[in-house]
């Protein structure tokens, strides 16, 4: 079972830098110190845009309209700090009495 815990560490761990990668580019291209002309720049944004479109998009339902400022990274990696603070350790003591 610590396995089990152990991949969602490090999917939670993986899903954390992907974000703040994405957040970061995005800064990025709205203060113009890059552009979406350079293909690099383009394919990176598009790759971590399908990989957090679908995580954002129901806490984009729920999230009142602040126009250009969009919050949902914030409050996905609230939801993953939560899980990665408090509700992994809390499995892994439930099942330490299981482990061999």
């Amino acid at each position: 079972m610590n396995l089990i815990l152990d991949i969602i560490s490090i999917l939670v761990n993986v899903a954390w830098w992907i974000i703040i990668v994405q957040v970061i580019l995005s800064w990025l291209m709205m203060f113009n110190v890059i552009n979406m002309s350079n293909d690099f720049v383009r394919s990176l944004w598009t790759g971590l845009d399908r990989l957090t479109e679908p995580v954002y998009r129901p806490i984009r339902r729920i999230l009142p309209d602040f126009g250009t400022l969009d919050l949902s990274p914030m409050v996905v990696l609230l939801i993953i700090l939560i899980l990665d603070s408090v509700l992994l350790p809390a499995a892994y003591r439930a099942t330490a009495p299981y482990a061999i």
